[in-house]
């Protein structure tokens, strides 16, 4: 399995779309298998789904992240776990004993570049318009 974690420095980043780096770990049979440190794209709508997506990543780990993103996060069969602060290292223990737990969101959703997402609309959204004549 694979996972993603919204990295600042050797700690978990509160905000995954402000997260300088990911650290995408696979985990085999409860042993970490790799350890990569990747660079975060850039956070525009959607971007950082499809990038983690490309990874093979199965879970985002995170501080915290608003309802769409999680929702464009499923849309790629990724789950994901938010609440989550520490060392990467220590998160990574988690993980192989089993007892990583997830909680509330860290992030204040409207803070930072994050504000007004909700009225930003894709082109996908315009489309789905068109085609639902409800």
């Amino acid at each position: 399995m694979k996972y993603a974690i919204s990295t600042d420095g050797d700690e978990v980043c509160p905000h995954f779309g402000r997260a300088p780096h990911f650290t995408i770990i696979n985990i085999k049979d409860n042993k970490l298998i790799d350890k990569n440190l990747l660079t975060n794209p850039g956070h525009t709508i959607g971007s950082i789904p499809k990038f983690i997506s490309d990874q093979g990543v199965n879970c985002m780990i995170t501080g915290g992240m608003g309802h769409r993103a999680v929702q464009f996060f499923n849309q790629y069969a990724i789950d994901v776990i938010v609440g989550i602060s520490g060392k990467i290292n220590y998160v990574i223990e988690k993980i192989l004993d089993g007892t990583l737990e997830g909680g509330e969101s860290i992030c204040a959703p409207g803070r930072g570049k994050g504000y007004g997402i909700e009225k930003i609309h894709t082109e996908e959204d315009e489309n789905d318009k068109l085609n639902h004549h409800h």
